[in-house]
Order: structure tokens, then C-alpha cells, then sequence
């Protein structure tokens, strides 16, 4: 319990920084395609505004699949150009074989709904058509097995367009 306490003082706090910093942040681009690593998803982000971008994440094994859908808000991090601080949310709809069941007892096999909270770092490398995130995407599971996964998350690296 101590810890869902931490983190929900983290998520208001975040939330907070995000009221107070600058919205007028300009993107070094619009659209990224690419890999995240853990749990090794296909991702793609799309700013809709300058700060504002939505981040869509495919996983596929041979145990199921989870597609996430991930809104995030994007702010200047220090003085250096191209860095930048994230924060968000979104869901998740997962579908889970009986192979990952007996893999996991102590997790149903079947569909999985949820919501995700994302806070990362970004960079795009100048001059280079690369864009590299690092974040940490805590979830709960909501409809099949109720449970908080705070291991998803990862590094990215993707082409921006």
C-alpha cells in the first residue's frame, strides 16, 4: 500500500510540473516509427501539437499480444535543445493464450484492459533522422486479472519523419 501511495504522490506531482512549465514547446518533428525495447513493441508517436503527442505501442508473442494507446505531454528539460521531460497516460487491451497462463499460474489466461501512466525522456539527435526515449509506463489491469505491472517501459529508438 505504501507503495501505490508513493506513486500516486509522484503522478499529482508530475501533474503539477506540467500545469507550471512552458507550452510553447517546438518539436523537432512530427512522426516517429520504431522499436521499444522491453517489452519489445513496435511504437509510433504522432505530435498533434507542439508539446502534445499520442504514442501508439504494438506487442506480439507467441503467448498474445497488448496494444497500448498512450496521450503525452512533452516539455523542455534543461538547456539542452532536443531534450525533453514526458508525461501521460492512456489504456492497454491485451489477449493472452493459455501457453502464457501456465507460464504465469498466478495470472488468468484470456483478455486483459488496463490503464497506463508513461514518464520518460526524449531526445532527437540533430542533424539525424533519430529519436531516442527512455520512460517507465507503471499500468494497472482492470478487467481480467486485476493487477499493477510496474515493469513495462523501456528505451526507444525510432525514425522520425
Amino acid at each position: 500500500m505504501k507503495f501505490l501511495n508513493h506513486l500516486l504522490v509522484l503522478i499529482l506531482t508530475m501533474f503539477t510540473l506540467t500545469v507550471l512549465a512552458q507550452t510553447d514547446t517546438k518539436t523537432p518533428y512530427s512522426t516517429a516509427l520504431g522499436i521499444k525495447l522491453y517489452p519489445s513493441a513496435i511504437s509510433v508517436k504522432h505530435f498533434t501539437k507542439n508539446n502534445t503527442a499520442m504514442e501508439g505501442l504494438g506487442y506480439i508473442s507467441s503467448d498474445g499480444f497488448r496494444l497500448t494507446g498512450l496521450y503525452e505531454l512533452h516539455y523542455p528539460l534543461g538547456p539542452i535543445d532536443r531534450f525533453q521531460w514526458y508525461v501521460g497516460g492512456g489504456a492497454h487491451l491485451g489477449m493472452w493464450s493459455d501457453s502464457w497462463k501456465r507460464n504465469n499460474p498466478d495470472r488468468a489466461a484470456g483478455i486483459a484492459i488496463g490503464v497506463d501512466g508513461v514518464l520518460g525522456l526524449d531526445y532527437t539527435i540533430k542533424g539525424a533522422p533519430l529519436n531516442v526515449s527512455f520512460d517507465w509506463q507503471p499500468s494497472f489491469n482492470l478487467i481480467g486479472y486485476n493487477y499493477f505491472e510496474g515493469g513495462w517501459g523501456g528505451l526507444a529508438i525510432r525514425y522520425t519523419f
